[in-house]
């Protein structure tokens, strides 16, 4: 269960997915301030994506996606000089309702939320391991045989959709539509769908669509 607030950590470039792991180089102050603020309480912050023009108030608050998805600090490690690596587990999908007002001396954004439900619909199992089967087709030449190292066929659908999801080398906006699709069989679905329009661009059906780094 998600907090009614939850501090926002805004990105130009990473969307967050629920279960996927990503880890985190921390070291503005504000956002040092917002780590040791969590880690003293549920540990939990909110992954949101930038919107484009954000250069022109970046140390403000520019605008952002409302669509993001919360973080559980599974690993903090702060440096000499106050910087953290951190890295982050995907709890829940959620929307901004609001933006909380400045409280004195906080210096990071905070947003009144609701989650998002983003669970499998009744009857949707069957049809999610039919549509793996066609991402991981797309994927395997991409990876000359190497998907299965990382992406173990024993990981479950949903997780591996969202892994994929998450670590293909998409445009940010592309990986924000992907996280506002509802459940992991209309994510891979979509996910099938870009590769293929990919492909097509490229002119083939191998040619670097997605790549995981």
């Amino acid at each position: 269960m998600l907090p009614f607030a939850l501090p926002i950590f805004p990105l130009p470039t990473v969307v967050l997915f629920p279960n996927v792991f990503l880890p985190l180089h921390i070291f503005e102050p504000r956002y040092r301030q917002m780590v040791a603020e969590s880690l003293a309480g549920d540990r939990i912050i909110g992954m949101v994506l930038l919107k484009p023009g954000y250069d022109d108030d970046y140390d403000g608050a520019p605008p952002v996606y409302p669509t993001g998805c919360s973080g559980l600090i599974t690993h903090a490690e702060q440096l000499e000089d106050g910087k953290y690596n951190l890295v982050l587990r995907g709890l829940e999908k959620f929307t901004i309702q609001s933006e909380d007002a400045p409280a004195a001396g906080r210096l990071y954004r905070s947003a009144v939320i609701a989650p998002l439900d983003d669970g499998m619909r009744d009857g949707e199992r069957d049809e999610l391991r039919h549509e793996r089967k066609r991402l991981q087709q797309l994927l395997t030449p991409l990876f000359h045989d190497t998907l299965s190292h990382y992406l173990p066929d024993a990981m479950p659908d949903e997780d591996l959709v969202n892994a994929l999801a998450q670590y293909l080398e998409f445009a940010p906006v592309e990986k924000l539509a992907l996280l506002e699709r509802h459940g992991a069989l209309a994510r891979c679905r979509s996910m099938v769908e870009l590769l293929e329009m990919k492909a097509m661009a490229a002119g083939t059906g191998s040619r670097e669509p997605g790549t995981v780094h």
